[in-house]
């Protein structure tokens, strides 16, 4: 007997509100001497890449990230022999003044969590392996079959909780999204729902034990059903009585900037509704690189509940429909084929400050200009519209880049074509004799429609309409939701352009080597929350401290993490830990050199066995350790060739997918 998805309550709140901040009380839990959750900061942590049994290389590693702004290290215990070494790398920790409460991460090994319990502060095991099993077989259980299957469980997985019970040693249960049981793949599917299960089961478990020392988490690569998963975890909780801390990260989430924007869509959405009490951001890099990035993250919030409410209005209901638990995009117009409907989210970039002089100021909008062809050549990541305000530019502009001009300067064009008008606001489009007739786009905020819904319920009739929604709340993304909300419940689907501008006075810091990395984090989190919600029909970044080029890039990969534009390959790699079999960051960037013209193919580097295939369930190929010097190669989650010698993946990954249609030829 199979259970359906709608089994699982899908009615509720996951959060204290979605129109104002407010974060959410969790229990307060003692990793060591330093507790999470209840009114605690929201705590760092990361983790370790070394081999386990390199107890100084271990310690040294450790060190780094502790001095980066880890509040807790990972490390992990693949086996017992690893986990009875903890000891060794603790107390020379300890003998060189660092008291960083430790955590041992543990997949299929019972004995290993046990000891470690004994040992560390806290244990992390994963509920899809730790006592179940993974085989990616479809089973079907009837209820006799799956009680039996959760009493088995439960003996293997009570000794741990006798232990920590015992040592005083806290738990995390980290639910992965590729890594669930075939026993709750068949019984839930490959779903949000599926990885809550998952927890709860091993969550009452605990409780039945009167052991309620827990963190929870629920990753995925793909940060839609990150999201998806966490929100239907709190409201499953609440609806059960509990309140566990949750720990929040992207899992694989890659490297650079992609790494860093996955991982602020994700965990950011979570951030700006108030949930989350520590951060793990799993980057492909250094693991003292990723402390920064998970501070920019959190500081954001460390005074956002001193901050006054000037204009949000609360009271707007949720629309009926709405689900923050499934993907639905909002149903718009689609105008003129180019925005709205059906169309991907359109990318406008802000010129107006430029010299347009010369064609060469386009490539940073991805429009390559050749002067011995006199032509525009069209880069993967090329922006839809430019602003240029009131300035004229004295070159001819591509054929199939609109351009926006403030509308007192769109007036005095004698050629329009593909120029459109930009109003300042509403009334004075409202009150314009003279009018696009193909597009015309309109500065708005939430303040104005919450003062005037019958004159937007008006204007909403003109199909050459685009709202572009600004804000200057310092909750931004709450107040443009609420836009969106208040457009749901009056039936309004005019198209909507999300804008969005940092400056150094407010989000943007001053330190010029931080002025991209906080843009992009800000950025992602601020737009990439709306855009997981199926709200907004294309995107507007602006910020004097950081350049166009960065703008556009941060632009397209925000919509590539969320899922609504894919414009170029993704990766999605592991962040390496003992267990990895081969270098990862090198291997990473020898596969991105030969792939990253396969607009749209997903690829996963993982490296090893335990972060390979249960953990890759979006990549449409792998790419996994399997031994010293060996490559097992995978076309979604199957197996396609085992052992290939490290020298020849490569090439071997190449050829399947070129068997699979899949392989273009990079243009030189």
């Amino acid at each position: 007997m199979n259970a359906s998805i709608s089994s699982i309550p899908l009615k509720g709140l996951y959060c204290n509100s979605l129109t104002d901040y407010s974060r959410y009380l969790t229990r307060e839990v003692f990793i060591g001497h330093i507790p999470m959750g209840a009114n605690n900061p929201i705590r760092i942590q990361s983790m370790t890449t070394t081999d386990t049994m390199d107890t100084i290389g271990t310690v040294e590693q450790t060190i780094r990230m502790v001095d980066a702004g880890c509040e807790y290290v990972r490390i992990t215990a693949p086996s017992i022999k690893e986990a009875l070494n903890l000891t060794q790398i603790k107390n020379e920790l300890r003998a060189r003044g660092y008291d960083v409460p430790l955590i041992a991460d543990i997949h299929f090994t019972p004995n290993a969590a046990e000891a470690a319990a004994r040992i560390v502060e806290k244990v992390r095991i994963n509920p899809g392996n730790y006592a179940d099993k993974k085989r990616f077989d479809q089973l079907e259980y009837t209820s006799f079959e799956y009680e039996a299957e959760l009493e088995r469980i439960y003996k293997k997985f009570t000794p741990l909780v006798q232990v920590c019970k015992e040592y005083g040693t806290a738990m995390r249960i980290g639910t992965n999204h590729g890594s669930l049981s075939d026993r709750i793949m068949s019984y839930y599917g490959d779903t949000p729902g599926g990885m809550v299960e998952s927890a709860m089961e091993f969550i009452r478990m605990c409780e039945s034990l009167n052991y309620f020392n827990l963190v929870i988490s629920m990753k995925a690569s793909n940060p839609q059903v990150m999201v998806q998963a966490y929100r239907l975890l709190v409201e499953t909780m609440n609806k059960e009585g509990m309140n566990y801390p949750l720990h929040l990260g992207v899992t694989e989430a890659g490297d650079g900037e992609d790494g860093r924007i996955k991982s602020s869509v994700g965990i950011g959405t979570l951030l700006e509704d108030g949930l989350g009490d520590t951060i793990r951001v799993s980057l492909t890099e250094d693991p003292e690189l990723e402390a920064p990035v998970a501070i920019a993250l959190a500081e954001r919030y460390k005074h956002r509940t001193q901050l006054v409410k000037d204009g949000v209005n609360s009271s707007i209901p949720v629309p009926i429909g709405f689900s923050p638990y499934q993907y639905t995009k909002r149903t718009t117009t689609e105008l003129n084929t180019f925005v709205g409907g059906h169309q991907v989210p359109r990318v406008i970039l802000d010129l107006s400050k430029s010299s347009l002089m010369d064609p060469q100021i386009l490539a940073a909008a991805g429009y390559l200009y050749s002067p011995l062809l006199d032509k525009f050549n069209m880069a993967e990541q090329s922006v839809d519209f430019i602003y240029l305000a009131d300035q004229l530019p004295s070159f001819n502009m591509p054929g199939n880049l609109k351009q926006l001009y403030d509308y007192s300067t769109w007036l005095k064009i004698v050629d329009k074509k593909n120029m459109h008008p930009l109003f300042a606001s509403w009334n004075v489009y409202q009150s314009a004799q003279i009018k696009d007739q193909y597009l015309n786009l309109v500065q708005v905020s939430n303040k104005d429609l919450l003062q005037y819904p019958n004159a937007f319920k008006i204007l909403s009739a003109d199909k050459t309409l685009v709202f572009v929604l600004t804000t200057d709340q310092s909750h931004g993304m709450a107040d443009q939701r609420q836009f969106f909300f208040a457009l749901e419940n009056t039936g309004i689907q005019t198209p909507v352009i999300i804008k969005r501008s940092y400056t150094s006075k407010s989000d943007v810091l001053e330190q010029q080597d931080k002025r991209d990395s906080d843009f992009q984090l800000y950025s992602s989190t601020d737009v990439g929350a709306l855009l997981l919600d199926g709200f907004g029909d294309g995107i507007w970044l602006n910020s004097a401290a950081v350049s166009a080029k960065t703008i556009v890039s941060t632009s397209f990969v925000i919509l590539q993490a969320t899922r609504c534009r894919i414009s170029k390959t993704e990766y999605i790699s592991c962040p390496s830990c003992g267990r990895t079999l081969f270098d990862l960051q090198e291997t990473t960037q020898m596969i991105r050199s030969r792939t990253s013209h396969l607009k749209g193919v997903k690829i996963a580097i993982m490296g090893c066995i335990v972060n390979g295939p249960g953990e890759m369930a979006d990549a449409d190929y792998g790419y996994v350790g399997m031994g010293p010097g060996k490559i097992t190669l995978y076309r979604g989650k199957e197996v396609v060739k085992k052992s290939v010698n490290k020298d020849n993946a490569l090439d071997e990954l190449i050829d399947i997918i070129r068997e699979d249609g899949n392989w273009i030829e990079m243009e030189v």
